[in-house]
């Protein structure tokens, strides 16, 4: 199944890729704004871009771990990875300079949301910490509220929630080799 984003309204559209062939054009209707707009199937040439639909966990979990983005009424399932330092975490804008952003219409998720530094300690083992950016809404650590100056060390299954959107975290696999 593939989806693809209304133009105007950023309501999301679902069907089977599988019935059409590359080359092909559909036109869609929104059945939200009723916008009628047309793609055209086979291989987008932004594809190194844009992040897969159906993504695995663990081809994501890469050298540093990643965030399970929960899917919900705002947004399909992501996987985001993490990269060594502070990984900041908020709702995608066009522009922004956030380095981990989940594509949502979370109107609850601020575009600096929260934080998660990944760091090594002396026996290179790596440490996942979390922080408020701070936000309007909070972010909740297993359903409890940081307070500003709270910094969270989290271990692998960690929930974190953000507005009405729940992470995820995924450690590396092997912590102590790189």
């Amino acid at each position: 199944m593939k989806r693809v984003r209304c133009p105007k309204c950023d309501h999301y559209i679902t069907f089977d890729e599988t019935q059409y062939e590359d080359g092909q054009s559909l036109v869609f209707e929104c059945e939200m704004c009723h916008k009628q707009f047309g793609i055209r199937i086979g291989k987008s040439k932004l594809q190194a871009t844009r992040k897969e639909e159906v993504l695995d966990e663990q081809e994501h979990s890469d050298a540093y771990g990643s965030i399970v983005v929960v899917e919900n009424v705002f947004h399909f399932k992501q996987v985001l990875p993490l990269k060594m330092g502070d990984n900041v975490i908020g709702r995608y804008v066009k522009g922004s300079k956030i380095s981990t952003p989940i594509e949502t219409v979370d109107p609850s998720i601020d575009t600096t949301h929260c934080i998660i530094n990944v760091k090594r300690n002396k026996q290179g083992k790596l440490i996942y910490t979390l922080r408020d950016a701070p936000s309007n809404t909070g972010t909740f650590y297993m359903n409890e509220i940081l307070k500003d100056n709270d910094r969270i060390r989290l271990e692998d299954g960690a929930i974190v929630t953000i507005g009405a959107t729940t992470m995820i975290l995924r450690a590396a696999s092997d912590n102590t080799d790189k």
